[in-house]
């Protein structure tokens, strides 16, 4: 992971093997980042996208274990109990330029990943919802 600060953005960098959710952790608590988004492109050659059934208050996780081009990687940065909380969804596309998509839980990068994230000044929290069965944000 390689990155560069630039006023309230980061550039940020991820190489071959790396793990999508596990580097933007990190690199949050490296430059204690509590609020921001995330943008992003590359290629992916594991990700593991889900859908959240509203009927049984489960993902469901579509695994996809190919060369995958990252369409669309966009989300949001908060904190749950004082951790860093990443809410990401990313689209990605097969060598027949079939696109799939979902909320992000794994993904390891096979060429490169450019990520772009926004720091937003203050804080949001989130709380889990019992009815709908998620962590929503607390505003």
């Amino acid at each position: 992971m390689q990155y560069k600060i630039c006023g309230n953005a980061i550039l940020l960098r991820l190489d071959p093997g790396e793990e999508i959710l596990a580097s933007l952790k990190a690199l949050c608590a490296q430059e204690s980042i509590a609020l921001g988004a995330v943008q992003g492109i590359g290629a992916v050659n594991y990700a593991v996208l889900g859908l959240f059934d509203p009927a049984t208050k489960q993902y469901r996780a579509n695994v996809f274990e190919e060369n995958l081009e990252i369409v669309s990687l966009t989300g949001n940065i908060t904190t749950m109990d004082g951790e860093v909380y990443l809410h990401l969804h990313m689209a990605v596309s097969d060598e027949q330029g079939r696109v799939f998509g979902g909320h992000l839980t794994e993904a390891v990068i096979s060429v490169t990943a450019e990520i772009v994230i926004a720091q937003i000044d203050g804080a949001a929290d989130r709380k889990f919802s019992e009815k709908i069965g998620i962590n929503l944000l607390d505003v």
